[in-house]
């Protein structure tokens, strides 16, 4: 091997690297990208979150000399692997099953841009216009966790958001009047959907729309809009408040503003309102 040729190949790496090379790195940061994405629009990213902080104090553990720790968080990863299946395993299979029907190509690779302006527009006015016919309603709009836990449990749709399609769901014995109907970005998911119930002091005057309202406000990152048969009024739930008393504006305002994914932006809750 000659002088130029040593050069070449041992001091500079970088001219072993082929075109093929640069491919399988962007594919393989592209995977991680998209399965990170996924996972934080799951109930997986409160878990990541605690995992980065067992990651923390196994490193400070580590670093300052803590033995019994260090011994404690090492003892912990020895079976993290089995303890990540079997927490993520709803996750997992849904990931596995939509692989199975060739359906996740397509799903991995949607962009998130939250709800539309024209969805919006459906929601608030078929919100009003059930309110004025005095027909109940809960509508359930998803944020950055999925809620296809609970969308499994009604009948799905898959159907664009409009009005008229709302207002036939909830219309007085309409076979999927009963529950909730569950909406992502600009689609109507499921209707009928059961919902869990809050064990909080709500009021005794509020039915069990309100409690599943909050019950799924408590529990996912999600908004929940009521509308009381018995009142005719708009309710919204979020992070186990209910606010009540809504108007057309407002309902409007706090859709657009509060619910779009990666929108970390507080949701503000008008407090005295009259029953």
């Amino acid at each position: 091997m000659n002088t130029n040729t040593f050069f070449i190949w041992e001091l500079n790496p970088l001219s072993t690297i082929s075109i093929l090379d640069f491919i399988d790195i962007a594919i393989i940061a592209f995977i991680i990208y998209r399965l990170t994405r996924w996972l934080l629009t799951t109930k997986a990213r409160s878990l990541l979150k605690g995992i980065i902080v067992i990651l923390i104090v196994w490193g400070l553990s580590f670093v300052l000399g803590f033995t019994a720790i260090f011994w404690l968080v090492n003892s912990f990863f020895s079976i993290g692997v089995i303890a990540m299946i079997i927490v993520f395993q709803p996750e997992l299979r849904r990931v596995l099953e939509e692989l199975g029907r060739g359906k996740f190509a397509p799903h991995f690779l949607k962009g998130e841009e939250g709800l539309f302006v024209s969805a919006t527009k459906e929601i608030v006015e078929a919100s009003e216009s059930l309110a004025n016919e005095s027909t109940g309603a809960l509508i359930i709009i998803e944020a950055e966790v999925s809620l296809g836990e609970l969308s499994r449990t009604g009948v799905e749709l898959d159907a664009v958001i409009s009005k008229q399609l709302l207002m036939n769901i909830f219309e007085n014995n309409a076979p999927l009047h009963d529950g909730a109907v569950i909406i992502r970005k600009d689609r109507i998911v499921a209707a009928s959907c059961i919902l869990p119930l809050t064990e909080t002091e709500i009021g005794r005057e509020l039915g069990t729309r309100h409690r599943a309202a909050v019950g799924v406000s408590e529990a996912y990152d999600c908004l929940a809009i009521v509308v009381s048969e018995e009142t005719s009024k708009i309710s919204i739930a979020r992070g186990g408040k209910l606010s009540k008393n809504i108007n057309k504006e407002n309902l409007q305002r706090v859709l657009l503003s509060g619910v779009k994914p990666g929108n970390s932006k507080k949701l503000i809750l008008w407090k005295g309102d009259n029953k």
